[in-house]
C-alpha cells in the first residue's frame, strides 16, 4: 500500500519532481480509495495545498488520471514477461508460474487492484483501454502458445472461444486479489500456492479445450 503523502513534506520548497512524485503516489492511493470519479479539489485539500498549486502539474483532472493510468496500468506490465512467455525450450507451465509470480508481485496492492476495478465500473475508457492492452500483450500471445502445446498451429487469427480460455486464467488469478482488496472476504495464506493451482488446473485443461475448438471448426 502507498505510503499516504506528507502535507508539510509538499507545502515545503521541493524539486519540480519530487513534488510531482508524490502529487501521482497521494493521486493513486486517492482515487483507489473513491473511484474516478473522486475530485481534484478532494484530493488537493488531502494533499494540504491549493488546487491551483495541483493544476501547475497536472492541467485537468484528465492529465492526472492519465498519469495514473501510466504509472498503474501500464506500469503493471514488464514487456520481458512476454518474451519468457514465448520461450517455447521450456514447459507452458513453467511459463506461466513464472509470469504470475511476478505478474502477483506487481499488481496485488491495494491501490492496483482496486483501480483496476474502478476503471471496470465507472470509468469505461479506461477499462477498455486496458482491456486493449492485456489482449495484445497477454491474452492473444499466451493463446498461441497453448495452442502450440496442443501440437496445433500457433499461427493465425486467434478465436473468440480462444481468447476466452486464456482471459479465464487471468481472471480467476485477478479473483484473488479482489477477494482480498475489494471483498474483503478470506484469501489464501500463501497467494503462489493459489497461483500454482491455477496455472496447473490450467495447464491440464486448455489444451484439450483448444483441440476441442480445432476440432469443432474443422467439422463446420
Amino acid at each position: 500500500m502507498t505510503i499516504p503523502c506528507d502535507p508539510d513534506k509538499l507545502r515545503r520548497r521541493l524539486p519540480r519532481k519530487e513534488r510531482e512524485r508524490l502529487i501521482v503516489d497521494e493521486a493513486i492511493r486517492f482515487f483507489a480509495e473513491v473511484g474516478f470519479e473522486g475530485q481534484t479539489r478532494a484530493l488537493a485539500q488531502r494533499l494540504g495545498v491549493t488546487q491551483p498549486l495541483l493544476y501547475r502539474y497536472f492541467p485537468d483532472k484528465e492529465s492526472l488520471i492519465e498519469r495514473v493510468y501510466q504509472e498503474v496500468f501500464e506500469g503493471g506490465w514488464d514487456t520481458a514477461w512476454e518474451s519468457d512467455l514465448a520461450d517455447r525450450t521450456r514447459p507452458l507451465a513453467d511459463r506461466l508460474h513464472q509470469l504470475y509470480r511476478n505478474y502477483t508481485l506487481v499488481n496485488f496492492s491495494y491501490e492496483r487492484v482496486r483501480l483496476f476495478m474502478f476503471a471496470g465500473l465507472k470509468d469505461f475508457a479506461i477499462g477498455n483501454r486496458y482491456l486493449d492492452f492485456v489482449h495484445e500483450h497477454l491474452f492473444e500471445p499466451l493463446a498461441r502458445e497453448v495452442r502450440f502445446a496442443a501440437g496445433l498451429d500457433p499461427t493465425g487469427p486467434v478465436s473468440e472461444a480462444e481468447l476466452e480460455v486464456a482471459a479465464g486464467l487471468h481472471g480467476a488469478i485477478g479473483y484473488v486479489g479482489l477477494r482480498r482488496w475489494v471483498y474483503q472476504t478470506q484469501t489464501p495464506v500463501d497467494v503462489n500456492a493459489a497461483v500454482t493451482a491455477l496455472v496447473e488446473a490450467f495447464v491440464a485443461g486448455a489444451p484439450a479445450a483448444f483441440q476441442t475448438l480445432a476440432n469443432g471448426a474443422q467439422a463446420r
